[in-house]
């Protein structure tokens, strides 16, 4: 299973919205298990398929800690509830290297997805894995976390990654 590279801001294709999956088939399989790959490798906690230039409605979730994976996938996500209540948490993302912001969410939410059988199952989730569900769906509809903040605050982030991106292609 060979690792994907992560796209990152301001490439287009993450200001996109990803399509549905149809069929969950070998294709799919195969392309949950790169994703967790290259989210373990990152090191990260989620990655949605078009952080890896993929524009299908598929995420991946492991906010484990330790040796102790808890993976989640979903195909074809969709929050049907969320709660009142809020929460704040600190947010990073593949796509946005090495920036965070305290981004407010529901606190909890309900989502409804396929599994590997193409059945229809529901989850609910609350603190962290909550959060971290809203984010990848959010990319799924062509969303980042930084779409939250001020216009200004989301400016300076997105020159600091592409000054970045820049430097790190300079080789002397």
């Amino acid at each position: 299973m060979p690792l994907k590279n992560i796209i990152t801001v301001p490439d287009p294709l993450l200001k996109s919205i990803s399509k549905p999956v149809d069929k969950i088939n070998n294709e799919i399989k195969i392309l949950i298990n790169d994703m967790f790959e290259t989210m373990y490798n990152a090191p990260g906690i989620g990655l949605a398929a078009v952080q890896i230039g993929i524009p299908l409605r598929v995420v991946v979730i492991d906010i484990s800690k330790g040796d102790k994976k808890k993976p989640y996938f979903f195909v074809n996500p969709n929050i049907v509830w969320r709660s009142d209540k809020t929460s704040t948490y600190e947010e990073g993302c593949l796509s946005i290297p090495n920036q965070f912001a305290e981004i407010e969410r529901p606190e909890s939410c309900r989502v409804e997805y396929l599994d590997l059988n193409n059945q229809k199952k529901e989850i609910e989730a609350s603190g962290l894995l909550s959060t971290c569900i809203q984010h990848e769906i959010d990319h799924l509809n062509g969303i980042l976390f930084i779409d939250y903040l001020s216009k200004l605050k989301k400016n300076m982030i997105i020159k600091k990654v592409t000054k970045n991106n820049k430097s790190e292609k300079i080789v002397v």
